[in-house]
Order: C-alpha cells, then sequence, then structure tokens
C-alpha cells in the first residue's frame, strides 16, 4: 500500500526509474543521497523519506543494482559505493511496517552478503592493481563499503551473526595485503565492539526483567500476607463479637472501609489536580505581581501629575448651570452692596492679587525643588553612614578601602580632622600636662591651626579652590 503525502521528489525518481532503461537506474538513484544529507539526521521527515524509498521499491532497485556486474555500471566503483552509502542510511532507522519479516529476514541479509561480496571483489582488484594511483582509489572504495557495511551493522545488530558465518567475510580476513588486513581487522574489532555492548545491553535488560520479576513476587507475598492476617484478625474478632451483633460489626467495617477508600481516593485526586493547576497557578500569582506594580506605577504618576499640576481646569458648565450660578452672584450681590470701586482700583487690585498667586506658585515650587534637595541629601548622607559602619578599620584596611573614609561634606571632614588633631596634640603633649586631665576631658585646638589644616585637607568628590 503506498503511503499518503509522499514527497515528490521521491516519486519524481521513482518515475524516473520504471521509465528508464536498465543502464541508466544507477545514475538516477544516486540522486537519493543528495536527498538524504540535506535532511536533518534523525528527524521525523528524515524517517518518513525512508518510508516512502522503501515503499516504491527504491531500496531493492539498488539491491538488484549492487549485485550485478561493476563493469556494467555506469560509473564504475564510484557510482557503486555511494549506492552502498544509500542503502545503509535508508534501512537504517527505517520502519517497515506490514512488510517487517520479509525486511528482517530477506533484505538486510541480502544487502549485509552483497556488501561483503563487494569487498571480496575490491580485495582482488587492489591485489591485482599496479598502479600506486589506481591502489589508493579501489582502498578507499574499499574503505566506504565497509563503512557502509558497519553503519548497517550499527543499526541492526542481529546481522552480526550472518556477517561472521560469511564466507566473504573468511577470505577478506585472509588477504595477504596489508592495507587490505588491516582495514578488515579494523572492521572485525568494530563489530566485535557492536556485539560486546549487544550483550551488555541484553545482560543488563535480563537483570533489570529479573530484579523487576522478583520486585512482584515480593510484593505479591506481602499482599498475601497481609490479606492473611486480615482474615486471621477478622476470624479472631468474630469469635469475639456476640452473635447477634455480627452485622452491626460487618456494618461498621464496611464503612470504615469505604472511608478510608475515599479518603486515599480523593488525596490522589487532589494531588493530580494540583499538579494539572501547577502551571495556571503560577501564571495567576504572576499576573497579580504585574498587576500589582502596574498599579502602584499608575499611582505614583497620578500622585505626581497632580502634584506639579495643582490647578486643573473647571469642568464644562451647561446652559441651565450657568443660569443657576449667575442668579446665585446676582443675589448675592443685591443682599451685600458694596462700597463703589473704580476701575483703576479694581485693576491694582487685580493685579495685586495676580502677583500674589504668582509668588505662591513660585514659592511652592521652589519649596519642593528645596525638600528633594534635603532628600537627596538625606539619602547621602546614610550612605555614607552605612559604609563606614560595614568599612573595615584603618589598621585592616587593604587597596582602595581608605577611600571609604572621605566624606563629600566640608562639615564633616573638617569636625574629623578637628578630632585628630585633638589626638594628636593629647598624644605629643608632654606627660606633665597630662597629670591634672581626666579620661573625658577635650583638649582645646587653636582655630588658626585648624584653618591651616583644613587648608591641606582633601575632601572626597570636590575640587581645590
Amino acid at each position: 500500500m503506498k503511503p499518503t503525502g509522499t514527497d515528490p521528489r521521491i516519486l519524481s525518481i521513482a518515475a524516473e526509474v520504471a521509465k528508464s532503461p536498465e543502464q541508466n537506474v544507477p545514475v538516477i538513484l544516486l540522486k537519493l543521497k543528495e536527498i538524504i544529507n540535506i535532511t536533518p539526521l534523525g528527524s521525523s521527515e528524515l524517517k518518513k523519506i525512508k518510508q516512502d524509498i522503501y515503499c516504491y521499491d527504491l531500496i531493492q532497485y539498488c539491491l538488484l543494482v549492487l549485485s550485478q556486474d561493476c563493469s556494467r555500471i555506469q560509473g564504475g566503483w564510484t557510482t557503486i559505493s555511494q549506492l552502498t552509502q544509500i542503502l545503509s542510511h535508508c534501512c537504517v532507522g527505517l520502519e517497515p511496517g506490514e512488510d517487517a519479516e520479509e525486511f528482517y529476514n530477506e533484505l538486510l541479509p541480502s544487502a549485509a552478503e552483497n556488501f561483503l561480496f563487494l569487498g571480496r571483489q575490491l580485495q582482488t582488484c587492489f591485489i591485482n592493481a599496479a598502479k600506486a594511483e589506481e591502489k589508493d582509489e579501489l582502498l578507499h572504495f574499499f574503505q566506504i563499503v565497509t563503512d557502509s557495511l558497519f553503519w548497517l551493522l550499527g543499526g541492526h545488530v542481529e546481522l552480526i551473526q550472518n556477517v561472521l558465518q560469511s564466507d566473504h567475510f573468511l577470505h577478506l580476513l585472509q588477504a595477504d595485503n596489508v592495507q587490505i588486513g588491516s582495514a578488515v581487522m579494523m572492521m572485525l574489532q568494530n563489530i566485535l565492539q557492536i556485539n560486546r555492548s549487544k550483550r551488555t545491553k541484553m545482560l543488563l535488560e535480563i537483570n533489570r526483567q529479573k530484579e523487576e520479576e522478583d520486585l512482584k513476587l515480593r510484593l505479591q507475598l506481602q499482599r498475601q500476607r497481609a490479606m492473611r492476617l486480615s482474615r486471621e484478625l477478622r476470624l479472631s474478632m468474630l469469635e469475639i463479637v456476640h452473635p447477634g451483633q455480627v452485622e452491626k460489626h460487618y456494618r461498621e467495617m464496611e464503612e470504615k472501609s469505604a472511608l478510608i477508600i475515599q479518603k486515599h481516593w480523593r488525596g490522589y485526586r487532589e494531588r493530580k489536580n494540583f499538579h494539572q493547576q501547577r502551571q495556571s497557578l503560577t501564571e495567576y500569582k504572576a499576573a497579580v505581581t504585574l498587576q500589582r506594580a502596574a498599579l502602584k506605577f499608575l499611582a505614583k504618576c497620578h500622585k505626581k501629575k497632580k502634584l506639579f499640576a495643582p490647578c486643573q481646569g473647571l469642568q464644562e458648565l451647561t446652559d441651565a448651570r450657568r443660569v443657576e450660578l449667575k442668579q446665585k452672584v446676582d443675589d448675592y450681590v443685591r443682599r451685600h452692596l458694596g462700597s463703589p470701586m473704580s476701575d483703576v482700583v479694581s485693576r491694582e487690585l487685580h493685579a495685586q492679587a495676580q502677583e500674589r498667586l504668582q509668588h505662591y506658585f513660585m514659592g511652592r515650587a521652589m519649596e519642593e525643588r528645596a525638600q528633594q534637595h534635603r532628600e537627596a541629601l538625606m539619602a547621602q548622607i546614610s550612605t555614607n553612614v552605612e559604609q563606614l559602619m560595614k568599612a573595615p578599620s584603618l589598621k585592616e584596611a587593604e587597596g582602595k578601602e581608605p577611600e571609604l573614609f572621605l566624606s563629600r561634606s566640608r562639615p564633616v571632614a573638617a569636625k574629623a580632622k578637628q578630632a585628630h588633631l585633638t589626638t594628636l596634640k593629647h598624644i605629643q603633649a608632654p606627660w606633665w600636662k597630662k597629670l591634672g586631665e581626666e579620661s573625658g576631658d577635650e583638649i582645646d585646638v587653636p582655630k588658626d591651626e585648624l584653618s591651616v589644616e583644613l587648608e591641606t585637607l582633601f575632601i572626597g568628590g570636590t575640587k581645590p579652590p
């Protein structure tokens, strides 16, 4: 049965093979190599292409071409070596489907036997060749054929037994040429490694199955033992219970059993639902976090906008509202008649009111800038204090750590310098001047000395005058 959705390239090659004469078929089959090479290895697309190649009998065509006389094939050993690569790559990773028995029992052994026969022919041609260039070329083709055989055995390890029992392989092992013999021995070593790894996997699989069977047997024995103990306990309890209370006892046991079963079932169901809803819960928490951050940001922006734009425009008034407000103003004016005022005085009062409003808004903006400046200074002072608290002592300081003790504030630097000079004065003073002093007394430093020292004091973050 032909597969649906076949690759058009495979259809084209199959149609061309069916219409072309026999001598052109090998060259047409070489087009499969380009299709296989450009498809990613291990992808589902490559698997589908291999199935299409097998369903349209292109693998069988390759096998028939390899069984022919090499002298009749267009392109000679170059075409044959490339066809061996195509055949081995198509057979590895192929799922034959309904024709699995024919594929594994007939096609694969025939392909391995043809590879060995081609290797034997190349061995004969290599021995009979006279020129060194011809020998090198034949050795290269021999290496390609052995690599294709090794690739086929790597995908189908059950063919190793057929290869080791083949007469062609025995003739290859008996080669007198050093180069051919080394290549055959290398192939034999690789085959034995594959066989050894196969046996290791089989042993591991057998041990795993044995462990699983032992575990199942132990669990079955434990279950049987638990059931026997439960039945013995029930029988012993039935001997104690009065005959008239047996039905009541059975009813209580059934209720307890039902409760236990329901409890375990509900726990399993809730755990399963929780694992299924974990992703949605994570997304919900992330959405809540994002919404909270967005609302905080919008509230902060609204607060800033309200702070920097205190004068909001009045809402648009309707005609009825304007008439109502005008009537209220007229009534208020009639009830509170004031002294007459000239236009000049009215303009002066209006100008004064505008000037005061302007002064108020300018002062408010200056106060806000001053408040921001104070907050920045407080933050800077807090940072400096925190750095000083975490900084090591001067004795333990290394590298650039002493720079942490520098301050950008001139009053702080002056106070630190004053304390330093006080300590130096106290240390350098003669002993007889310290007789009447106590540990808590302070030593006064002249202002001249303090100002002189302060002029040479380095204050971090400032430039010298």
